[in-house]
Formats: C-alpha cells, structure tokens, sequence
C-alpha cells in the first residue's frame, strides 16, 4: 500500500484550493498596497454623507432610500407640528388680549 508523504500531501491540498480558485488572475488584487482613506477628503469636498446606523435601528431599514423617506416623513411632522404650535401660541396670546 502506497503512502504519500507529507510534502506530496501538501502539494495534493496546495493544488486543490488552486484549481477551486474561480477569480480570473487580473482579479488578483495585491492589499499591502492599499490606503486607508484615501477619498475621504474628495467625498468631504464634494458633499458626500455618510452617517452609520446602529444595528438596532439598521434593521428596521433595507436600503438608504427607506431611511431618507423615513427622514423626510419626521422633518414633515416636525415642520406641522412647528406651525401648530407657533399658531396655537398666537391665537392664546390674541385670546388673552381680549379678555382684558
């Protein structure tokens, strides 16, 4: 009965992975060369947000589109919500007014 070696075993495993590889060799990207950052101050520039949900609240949300409608529908509230209570503050204070 034939045994291989552990070199030739390595070879066997080496070779396996390397033909399971499916990425194309211009695929191939070298990350040592890589820089952290570097179109962070391009995107500051040109007015690009980016802000990070919790996970809690990130769940709730499928894309950026559900959450900038989510935003829009609270900033409409707030903004009636602002004009009842501006209006309401006028007329209590034109109430009082005749009152006296």
């Amino acid at each position: 009965m034939y045994h291989a070696t552990i070199t030739e075993r390595k070879a066997m495993k080496n070779k396996r992975v390397i033909d399971t590889d499916e990425l194309r060799p211009e695929y191939d990207f070298d990350y040592s060369k890589t820089v952290r950052g570097k179109y962070y101050k391009r995107l500051l520039k040109e007015g690009a947000n980016v802000v990070v949900l919790e996970p809690d609240v990130a769940k709730f949300f499928r894309d950026s589109a559900s959450v900038n409608d989510a935003l829009r529908s609270l900033l409409e509230v707030a903004r009636t919500t602002q004009r009842l209570t501006t209006r309401s503050g006028g007329y209590s204070t034109r109430a009082s007014r005749r009152s006296t």
